[in-house]
């Protein structure tokens, strides 16, 4: 675990799959979680409204079973904030935001 969802405008200058594996690498870098359990995709979103002088946008969802301490979300966070920095020039609108999953309602198979 985690889930890491990451919405994007449809105009990004690299193929989605780079940015799938720049940030699933970065994630496997940063020791929090077993690499095997760790899944990243794309969601293209095709009408959007950000400030007029930004090129396009990136938000990252990163889905936490819950029980990690602020530190380890803060590391994950700027982790991927970096990734994106580094992708990215500054025409771009960057996010990233964990979320706790609830162990006592989440559920999978």
């Amino acid at each position: 675990m985690p889930h890491l969802i990451i919405e994007h405008s449809n105009n990004l200058p690299m193929p989605a799959k780079q940015l799938v594996d720049a940030v699933h690498v970065a994630v496997e870098h940063t020791a929090l979680f077993d690499p095997k359990t760790i899944k990243t995709r794309t969601l293209s979103t095709e009408n959007f409204r950000i400030d007029s002088e930004k090129t396009g946008f990136i938000h990252i969802h990163a889905h936490l079973i819950e029980g990690r301490t602020e530190a380890q979300k803060q590391l994950l966070s700027n982790t991927l904030l970096d990734t994106l920095q580094d992708m990215f020039d500054e025409n771009w609108l960057l996010s990233v935001h964990p979320y706790d999953l609830l162990t006592a309602i989440y559920r999978k198979n």
